[in-house]
């Protein structure tokens, strides 16, 4: 490959890098705690009822009522079914005339725009992996980004290709930080490159769906588009009402008997999540029922059936569904990783921090290829990327550790957990930035990373002594998440102590002509220890 081949992909690579790192940084760190979405789920909400036995008689019961007062509802109406994971409530969904989405829990008398919703732990931290928080916009945002992040694969790949082998296990620690930022680097990304090609493309898919569906419905479908990906994506056939009335089978009976057929057509399970109702109340009524399944690449299923008499209309299971249903579940299944047991969710975990430290350190290598090595004064750019990814990227591991401590200190001062979480995080992102801006990066990275480590200890160790009472129940019940989500916080508090020392023995001893050195050595006293050196 020619030199000026090799140097235009390396500007590609670094650009795209950049453009994106940030966001990816955040997306993947968030990614690896989604991997334990319940868990985290179950530990936020200590306090949360389970659902009763009969919640999905009340729920039909709520779904006709809803229908009576908002006849739009009767076109189409779903409700979700209760889970084991405490902030899943049963609540219906519908859409009225005016194109506005509503819903209504079984504990609400009326109904809500469906997005006024406010947002407990565990789904606030994965809506920061795959929209960054941002209301509308951020799941488009996070589709490009996913675009450029592609890039920057083909464009390093292409870089290393004739050096792979050689670059695999080159690790050499040593006084040449740039050497070892740059090994640490590439070692992670060739070990790490099949599933960030696989989180790149899933990822890009599943954000941008959306618009690729009125693109091609614009320009190639001539507006037929939208109407067969429904078709495509559901179990359900296209289907008109017939007027008249009907009594509709309640949602539990329609949950028991869609589980059956799953069953029947060899899955090892089927645990129904939720369910929707076509022309409900009428004649021809049908219904959907969706769920999951384990020990299958593409997990999430749906069972189709009469709303009234019960019959199976069609089943699109694993084992039993066409192409088209096979490509969109597997794009679920590869990008989260639902697909295999727990070991295999711990190696999405390890690879979604091994993902963040990979832009982390793209950052780090920009910096460091950039500083003037005989002056203590750093250029503009060098000192603002450095700002920058004290501030954003230890950032956002600062506010995310203080958004579980927010949801564990809350409550005790009256505060509701589910109702803070986001502003937790928000406040303390945005204190974070500005202490960097503060304290430059080299002593903002010191503080950043001893109070990240002192809040995630303090997190599992606070629950401990809060509610040692649900621990120990938990625990003699046979179930360890609670457990888990406090050692994991510790050991996590751990790690990050670790590098606040090595950061902090950087600043003290290393470099001084460096944006991350905390000594304000003149000019002439950096180039004299230089010329010693």
């Amino acid at each position: 490959m020619k030199a000026s081949t090799i140097r235009t992909f390396t500007t590609v690579h670094t650009w795209t890098g950049l453009l994106a790192g940030f966001a990816l940084f955040i997306a993947f760190y968030a990614g690896a705690l989604t991997m334990f979405h319940e868990e985290i789920d179950a530990w936020a909400l200590p306090k949360a009822e389970m659902a009763r036995a009969d919640t999905m008689d009340r729920a039909h019961a709520m779904l006709a009522d809803i229908v009576a007062k908002h006849p739009a509802a009767a076109e189409q109406i779903g409700v979700t079914y209760p889970a084991d994971h405490p902030s899943h409530e049963v609540a219906a969904y519908w859409m009225e005339k005016n194109g506005d989405w509503k819903t209504q829990s079984l504990g609400e008398a009326a109904p809500r725009d469906s997005e006024d919703h406010e947002h407990g732990l565990a789904d606030f931290v994965y809506e920061l992996h795959y929209d960054l928080g941002i209301p509308v916009v951020g799941i488009y945002l996070m589709g490009v980004v996913s675009i450029v992040y592609g890039l920057a694969l083909l464009t390093g790949l292409l870089i290393h290709l004739p050096n792979l082998a050689r670059e695999l296990f080159a690790l050499r620690p040593g006084h040449n930080l740039k050497r070892l930022w740059q090994d640490a680097h590439n070692v992670i990304g060739i070990l790490s490159l099949p599933f960030h090609i696989v989180f790149a493309i899933t990822g890009a898919l599943l954000c941008l769906t959306l618009v690729m569906l009125v693109a091609f419905n614009t320009l190639t479908f001539d507006g037929k588009v939208m109407g067969a990906f429904e078709r495509m994506t559901s179990a359900l056939p296209a289907s008109q009402g017939k007027g008249g009335s009907a009594p509709m089978l309640s949602p539990a009976e329609l949950g028991a008997r869609a589980r059956q057929a799953a069953l029947a057509a060899g899955a090892a399970n089927f645990d129904p999540d939720y369910m929707r109702y076509m022309h409900y109340g009428q004649q021809g009524a049908t219904a959907e029922v969706r769920g999951t399944s384990a020990k299958t690449l593409g997990e999430y299923g749906a069972v189709a059936l009469d709303a009234i008499d019960g019959h199976v209309i069609d089943v699109q299971l694993t084992g039993a569904r066409d192409a088209n249903h096979a490509t969109y579940s597997a794009i679920f299944g590869l990008h989260f990783g639902t697909f295999g047991s727990l070991s295999l969710r711990w190696l999405y975990f390890l690879l979604g921090l091994a993902g963040a430290f990979l832009f982390y350190s793209g950052n780090l290598l920009y910096i460091e290829s950039r500083r003037k090595r005989r002056s203590a004064e750093q250029p503009m750019k060098v000192r603002a990327m450095a700002t920058a990814t004290v501030g954003v990227c230890i950032g956002a591991c600062f506010a995310i550790s203080t958004t579980f401590l927010g949801n564990l200190v809350g409550p005790l001062f009256g505060a509701e957990p589910t109702a803070i979480v986001q502003p937790v995080c928000f406040t303390a992102f945005a204190a974070a930035i500005a202490w960097t801006l503060w304290r430059r990066p080299a002593k903002a990275a010191v503080d950043l990373l001893f109070a990240t480590a002192a809040v995630s200890v303090a997190v599992g160790v606070l629950d401990v002594v809060v509610h040692h009472d649900r621990l120990l129940r938990t625990l003699a019940e046979g179930r360890y998440a609670v457990l888990g989500v406090d050692l994991v916080a510790i050991a996590m508090g751990a790690g990050f102590a670790w590098l606040g020392v090595a950061t902090r023995r950087r600043a003290v001893e290393g470099d001084p002509c460096s944006v991350w050195s905390s000594r304000q050595a003149p000019a002439k006293e950096a180039q004299r220890e230089l010329q010693e050196a």
